[in-house]
């Protein structure tokens, strides 16, 4: 099996809502198969949003823009990501939503990577 990879991370992720490295990548797959660290690029319509909160008790979560306009709603506060490069992160504990007001892209890092 060959320890490295190459790929499109919109196509790599098309079919598993933007994730690409993780322990949902079948191990057959080769290095993207991982149980640290879980990658996903997410592109964003304006106007998109997750409108429920999503629980996370175990992981501690990055989220950084590429593009666009993004707030993310955390149950004891909020941030807005607006210029490239613009990160939040937060651990164990802390629930989520998010909505992208102008079309965005983010790359989203967990760790550890846990079933769900």
């Amino acid at each position: 099996m060959t320890q490295w990879y190459t790929g499109n991370a919109a196509d790599d992720g098309s079919e598993r809502r933007g994730w690409i490295l993780g322990h949902f990548i079948d191990p057959s797959e080769g290095v993207r198969h991982s149980k640290d660290v879980e990658v996903k690029w997410g592109t964003h319509p304006a106007g998109e949003k997750r409108p429920e909160w999503a629980p996370d008790d175990r992981r501690t979560t990055l989220v950084m823009l590429i593009q666009g306009k993004f707030h993310v709603y955390l149950t004891d506060g909020r941030a807005l990501l607006q210029r490239q490069g613009d990160y939040l992160v937060w651990g164990p504990g802390v629930e989520h939503s998010w909505e992208a007001e102008e079309d965005s892209v983010v790359v989203t890092v967990r760790w550890p990577s846990l079933p769900g």
